[in-house]
């Protein structure tokens, strides 16, 4: 089984033929309103997979909230509210504006990420088993880097329980350490940087720092997508690339990166070495970015 805790969106999702200037308006050529989030585009993806998902967020109460909370148990994914139910009225879940560049697939986002949800407190040890459901060694967590005293309380949990405790860095949070420590295996975005340790993606090689203090850190497998390019890993010591395959054509990259989680965790769940999970999940991902949205190529792989 996998868990997913983290952020779930309400996604505005607009494609334009480019993006507007300072003080102009574009018409949009499509519109679409569905749920978002790197948690919860991940726990999609595995279930797509075939993999049982359990998704551990913020979502409160309200028609936002009704909504995002049908359109993710549509998608097959087990949904569970971790804000206690004496405070879920005051709660709405975060939105995002999304922007997709038609042509290109290239977007460009705006969102209140976790800001409108107020601290989801740490749940007390019996809560956190509540949440995180009869686990065990073979099952996995994925975290996404958001509601971090949550996510904290159900990686310890995860950890005591044998699970697999895997990290999708996103982006530099004042967490990231502790969150970092609690993992066997880490998965950074090209925007992920660790303060004070330099960068270089015009090489290859470019992550070796960022991918060395990672792991220094504690996870024995830190990876890094690049887009295009290929990820680049630290494996017990040793490093790789995983090349990622060329698109047959590129209608949209919203959220690529987070299908690359969702399937890098299915694939361990079912029994794939760390190495092999992460080359099935970087060639699922390759297809997503074929079709629209960060789900599009589920409807596409079951139409096929």
């Amino acid at each position: 089984m996998l868990v997913c805790c983290g952020l779930l969106t309400l996604d505005v999702v607009q494609v334009v033929d480019r993006l507007p200037g300072p003080d102009e308006k574009v018409v949009a050529r499509s519109l679409d309103a569905t749920f978002g989030g790197p948690a919860a585009n991940a726990a999609a993806t595995a279930v797509a997979l075939g993999v049982p998902t359990r998704l551990v967020t913020a979502v409160g109460t309200g028609p936002l909230a009704d909504a995002v909370r049908a359109d993710v148990v549509a998608a097959g994914v087990e949904l569970v509210d971790a804000v206690p139910a004496e405070r879920r009225a005051d709660v709405r879940p975060a939105l995002s504006t999304v922007l997709v560049t038609a042509g290109s697939g290239e977007r460009a986002v705006v969102s209140t990420n976790a800001t409108t949800l107020g601290d989801v407190v740490p749940p007390g040890p019996d809560d956190v088993d509540a949440l995180l459901g009869p686990v065990g060694p073979g099952d996995v967590l994925l975290l996404d880097g958001h509601l971090a005293p949550l996510a904290l309380a159900v990686a310890r949990r995860a950890r005591d329980a044998g699970c697999v405790v895997v990290l999708d860095g996103g982006s530099w949070k004042a967490e990231a350490p502790e969150m970092v420590a609690l993992c066997d295996a880490v998965v950074l975005s090209a925007d992920f940087r660790v303060p004070g340790v330099p960068v270089d993606d015009d090489v290859s090689g470019g992550s070796d720092a960022i991918l060395a203090d990672v792991a220094r850190r504690g996870p024995r497998f830190v990876a890094r997508t690049r887009g295009a390019r290929p990820v680049e890993v630290l494996h017990d010591g040793r490093r790789s690339q995983v090349a990622v395959p060329s698109p047959r054509r590129v209608v949209d990259t919203l959220g690529a990166g987070d299908v690359v989680h969702g399937a890098f965790a299915a694939a361990l769940c079912a029994g794939e070495p760390l190495a092999a999970a992460l080359a099935s999940a970087v060639t699922v991902a390759t297809r997503s970015v074929e079709h629209a949205g960060a789900r599009g190529w589920i409807g596409a792989r079951t139409d096929g």
